[in-house]
């Protein structure tokens, strides 16, 4: 059984990009496949899959998907630092206001997304792109580079930075609240 952890021990910054890189290829293994099938069935013009089974079958066998570690690593990092930051002078990180929790959680989406951003351009148009088009996520960015320049893997990102504050700042007011009330039902779980 793993040992609890003192509520008020900092967590390392590196201890933090490293546990986020971690999370993030968890979220990967599980919802990036499921993504690419998902955007496949939805953007095909013409039946290429005759359903969620045979696009992921056909997707599996000829194509490797690409991580945001990185950018997952710098997510946790930066949300970590931000409640550190934001907490006021002799305050507990744990008490931290719901305003402060949500502030540091949308900043921390947004970063997230300016980082990763290159990656889902890259991402979004070999998944859309029609059979042959690219023979995998570098032909894409050199496609890109050459045809759009360096700004075209910024595509779509005024949208990202709306939707990013939002979502991350509730999601991580979800994980909170999750986790007060986790150790409070459960504290020595």
């Amino acid at each position: 059984m793993m040992d609890a952890v003192e509520p008020d021990r900092r967590v390392s910054p590196l201890k933090n990009f490293v546990a986020g890189g971690v999370g993030g290829v968890c979220l990967l293994f599980t919802g990036h496949p499921l993504d690419t099938i998902k955007v496949r069935l939805q953007t095909q013009e013409c039946v290429v899959y005759r359903g969620t089974y045979d696009c992921l079958r056909k997707t599996v066998s000829k194509e490797v998907i690409a991580f945001y570690v990185p950018s997952n690593g710098v997510y946790f990092l930066t949300y970590e630092y931000l409640k550190q930051f934001l907490t006021p002078e002799g305050e507990c990180v744990h008490h931290l206001s719901t305003s402060r929790v949500l502030l540091a959680g949308g900043i921390a989406g947004m970063l997230n997304w300016l980082i990763a951003l290159p990656a889902d351009v890259l991402k979004s148009n070999y998944q859309t792109a029609t059979d042959g088009r690219y023979r995998g996520l570098r032909d894409v960015l050199k496609t890109l580079l050459r045809e759009e320049g360096a700004h075209a893997l910024y595509k779509g990102l005024s949208a990202v930075m709306l939707r990013a504050f939002p979502a991350n700042a509730a999601c991580f007011l979800g994980f909170e609240v999750a986790l007060k009330c986790i150790n409070y039902i459960a504290p020595d779980w």
